[in-house]
């Protein structure tokens, strides 16, 4: 079974309060994701492995370390993973970004997966899973069947907010894929949505309705 991690760090905490007030207006609700995104990239790329380099310093020559093997690659699941993104690139520029598109079926009230477009070496990059809100665990399980069908096995699934269904549904359709969150929530409601929750994170990140 993959890990599942609530990441507790005290501003990670702070700022995602902030988030879910309803009084939180577009542009410091896309700031504040951006920057919970950033902060937990930190722990999302803890384990990453290194390998030695040598190099020239002003002094001597000395061996260090850097980044090996697996290069990296940021999912978000459209729209609201978006807003994720650019906090994971801030600390890992050289990543490759790829997106999956999905929308709900009102009747089926089941995701539809509608665009992927992916690195074409994504079978060999480790790859962060962006989307602010876990909650069915619908979407998140049909991006991570989309990632496998073109040969990717290395992911990390990486949200703001889980509800304990979407924790579980994902761990059981894909037991590899870790689970990084800043907050389980209580539940989902009748409607499918996380409570306390922060609402529709693209309706806020994007100012629609």
């Amino acid at each position: 079974m993959g890990k599942f991690q609530v990441i507790s760090h005290p501003l990670i905490q702070h700022k995602l309060s902030i988030l879910r007030r309803s009084t939180t207006p577009t542009k410091d609700f896309r700031e504040l994701v951006d920057e919970i995104a950033m902060l937990m990239g930190y722990e999302v790329s803890r384990d990453l492995p290194l390998e030695d380099v040598e190099i020239e310093t002003p002094v001597t020559t000395t061996v260090q370390k850097q980044l090996a093997g697996k290069k990296l690659a940021i999912v978000p699941i459209l729209r609201a993973g978006i807003g994720m993104v650019d906090g994971l690139l801030s600390l890992v520029p050289a990543a490759k970004v790829g997106h999956i598109g999905m929308y709900r079926d009102e009747e089926t009230l089941e995701p539809v997966e509608y665009l992927v477009k992916l690195p074409e070496d994504i079978d060999q990059r480790q790859i962060f899973l962006v989307d602010p809100m876990l909650a069915t665990g619908g979407s998140a399980i049909l991006a991570v069947d989309s990632l496998k069908k073109r040969g990717a096995t290395n992911i990390r699934f990486v949200c703001l907010v889980a509800a304990p269904e979407g924790v579980e549904k994902l761990q059981a359709a894909h037991p590899d894929v870790d689970i990084y969150a800043a907050s389980l929530d209580e539940k989902l409601n009748e409607h499918g949505y996380i409570v306390p929750g922060l609402g529709d994170a693209g309706d806020r990140l994007f100012g629609t309705k």
